[in-house]
């Protein structure tokens, strides 16, 4: 038995995808609890609800119709790849102009004036695929969603009992993109900027002693980024994989008092962390390649996070 915290990073998630496929794909493999945040939040509320409905099979089946609904749903956007870029076979959007435009457009002006009918076919999409009413009352797999509190600053963890489409959206609210989540009088942005996964939830109320973190976004690249989309691509690294190594030092410090007898291992289960990542595969793909939806991008991200889970 294991748990999966599944990271957030755009399209990127059909790396996770794949790996998804893989795991359930494994009649010996079953799965208590998942944490997710943005990408990482729809894979797994996606997956808690194929299991409900259909098993490991059904699972699959429904992270292929989500992530073939999120291609279809952005075929006519402006975030498109150039003939050259085709042609050269690079996935990034470096040189879109739709990607330029709406990348310094955003740096000026806010998304409360670009999008005021705030418009995400992103919500729609969930909401059509996932039966909402379903997740909150089944007993199934443990589910934990992370979104940011935009007025505490706070991390706020969204559990399968209180399961929305807009917990879901919250954890995937990029500001700069998107207008913040309001739920219960309180707005929200990312879940990744303080928790990309969170992993407490998992150790604290899953028995599990497995946990495997899915990650998307490299941590050590070898060459320093000298050109400004370099620059740009390496902070966005950095940003969202900050609270996943303050998290992971924490708990190796709470392993360690353990260990020396400081502390009861009942408080906190001695947790076998276990990594899967493509950090070769993906250090290529700079940030403007996150909102790539083509399919063929997305079926190639699934195909290497299935292979390397796979080996």
């Amino acid at each position: 038995m294991i748990e999966l915290a599944l990271q957030g990073g755009g399209s990127h998630g059909a790396f996770t995808w794949g790996v998804l496929d893989r795991l359930l794909e494994d009649d010996r493999i079953l799965i208590e609890g998942i944490s997710g945040t943005s990408a990482g939040a729809m894979n797994a509320v996606v997956v808690a609800d194929g299991l409900d409905r259909g098993g490991k099979e059904g699972a699959r089946e429904a992270l292929a119709r989500f992530w073939t609904g999120v291609s279809e749903a952005g075929r006519f956007s402006p975030f498109q790849r150039t003939p050259l870029d085709r042609l050269q076979g690079r996935w990034t959007l470096d040189n879109s102009p739709g990607y330029i435009f709406f990348d310094l457009l955003s740096r000026m002006v806010s998304p409360y004036q670009i999008n005021p009918m705030n418009i995400n076919p992103l919500r729609d999409l969930i909401a059509e695929l996932v039966d909402f009413e379903h997740v909150r009352h089944a007993e199934g797999i443990k589910l934990f969603v992370a979104a940011t509190n935009v007025r505490t600053g706070k991390q706020k963890i969204f559990r399968r009992e209180e399961m929305t489409a807009d917990m879901v959206m919250a954890s995937a609210c990029l500001p700069t993109i998107f207008q913040a989540v309001e739920i219960d009088g309180e707005a929200y942005w990312d879940g990744g900027y303080m928790g990309n996964p969170a992993l407490f939830p998992l150790v604290e109320e899953c028995r599990a002693r497995d946990l495997v973190i899915v990650q998307i976004n490299p941590i050590v690249r070898q060459r320093i980024p000298r050109k400004a989309a370099d620059i740009m691509n390496r902070l966005n690294e950095i940003t969202f994989n900050t609270s996943l190594i303050k998290e992971i030092r924490s708990l190796s410090l709470l392993k360690k008092l353990i260990e020396v007898g400081d502390l009861e291992e009942e408080s906190y289960k001695d947790a076998l962390f276990h990594r899967i990542n493509a950090d070769v595969e993906l250090e290529p793909l700079g940030v403007s390649s996150k909102v790539n939806v083509e399919w063929a991008f997305l079926k190639h991200l699934h195909d290497v996070g299935y292979r390397i889970t796979e080996a």
